[in-house]
This record gives structure tokens, sequence and C-alpha cells, in this order.
């Protein structure tokens, strides 16, 4: 994806916060292109190592229950454009379309199967596949669907200059989120209320310290986390 200067980005995104975060990634072109060649080199050798995990991990959903190994949603990436992340499917088919976008621990629309890809994240590794076409980075702020984007205050708007990541400082923070969520009340709302800000503020942290040396610390913290 070509990058765009200032002028080119959606008015949607323009502003004083996101002019400051923008000069300062130009000012770190150099480390972007490395992180990049990292995100390609190393997505490349883990999808080469983790594809006899791939083929257990693919039968085990499609044995499980009917539908598709993978699932894909739309969510918001680089520049607020739309892009189709990829996972492992972890819930009965058209899940969408008979419940809440939000999920929760508890949520009876999670296969068997499902439910262990979770606990352990290896859902996500299906991602790898957005990182090498360039939609998403290994590491960086996770993308969102389109109406908690629409809810950003303006100085969440910078994290829309960056590949979104498969995982994230904000996602290690926020890795038992459900249990939040659960606490009662409109899980939209406790999400954009009690969630997203926090979040936002790590990633905004993140990316004034982005570099590969900061990258890998990221992903050895996420598999810490989930061990």
């Amino acid at each position: 994806m070509k990058k765009l200067e200032y002028s080119e980005l959606p008015e949607s995104m323009k502003n004083e916060f996101t002019l400051r975060h923008w000069k300062m990634l130009r000012a770190r072109r150099g480390a972007l292109a490395a992180k990049r060649v990292f995100d390609v080199a190393a997505s490349a050798v883990m999808l080469l190592v983790l594809s006899p995990l791939f083929l257990l991990l693919a039968a085990a959903v499609k044995l499980d229950s009917p539908g598709p190994v993978f699932y894909r949603q739309t969510r918001v990436g680089r520049y607020g454009r739309d892009f189709k992340i990829y996972k492992f499917r972890t819930m009965v088919q058209n899940a969408d379309r008979v419940g809440p976008a939000l999920t929760m621990g508890n949520d009876p629309r999670i296969t068997r199967v499902g439910r262990i890809l979770r606990k352990c994240r290896m859902d996500e590794f299906s991602q790898l596949f957005n990182v090498l076409n360039g939609s998403m980075s290994l590491v960086g702020p996770r993308p969102e669907v389109r109406r908690y984007v629409e809810a950003y205050k303006p100085e969440y708007m910078p994290t829309l200059l960056l590949r979104p990541g498969v995982t994230a400082p904000a996602s290690i923070a926020f890795k038992d989120e459900d249990k939040i969520l659960k606490s009662g009340g409109d899980p939209d709302k406790i999400y954009i209320e009690r969630i997203l800000p926090p979040k936002m503020e790590l990633n905004l942290r993140y990316m004034q310290h982005i570099s590969v040396l900061e990258d890998i610390r990221v992903m050895f913290r996420t598999v810490a986390a989930v061990l």
C-alpha cells in the first residue's frame, strides 16, 4: 500500500493530532521500512514452520461444526480503509447474524474447538496471511470494526496511520477484556467508554517507540501472556 501524504488522507482523519504523528512517522521512515521487511520475513517463516499446525487446526474446526475453516470480517485498516481480516472460525456459522458483534467468554455461539483456539489465541494465526499481503503488521493497533472507528475521538485518529497488528501492547493489557464486558450493561457502551480510551492511549504510546526491537519485545510478551 502506497504511503499517503497528509493532504491525501481521508478528511475524517485530518486534525492536529494526526498531523503531528504523521510528521513523526515521516521522520522515522527507516524504522517503518525495517518493520515491514521484518513483517514479511518473519510471517513467511512462521507460516512455513506452522503449516502442519494449520492443517491440524483446519481439520479440527471443520470436524467440530459445519461451516468454513476461516472466518472473514471487514475491519478498518491503515488510512481508514476497509479490509478483510482472517481468523480460524471459532463460532457457529453465521454467528454475526444471530448475536452481538462483541464476543464474551460464555457466548453460546462459540464452538468447542473455538473455546480452545480463543484461549490460546490460535484463531489469530491465520492473520499471518494478512501480514504477508500488506494489510496488517505483526505488531500494531488492533483493527476495529467500522462502528467503533466512527466513535473515535480526534486524538485517536493517528492510530490509523499504521498498519493494524496481529498483536499490540493494548492486546496484552486487555487480554481478559471480556471480564469487563460481562460486568453489566450494554457491551458496546462499555467497550467504547471504558476499554477503548486506555487501549488508544497504549496504541499512541507504541507509535512513539516503533522499531523492530520493540516489535520483537511485544511478540515475546504476547506469548508469555497467552501461556
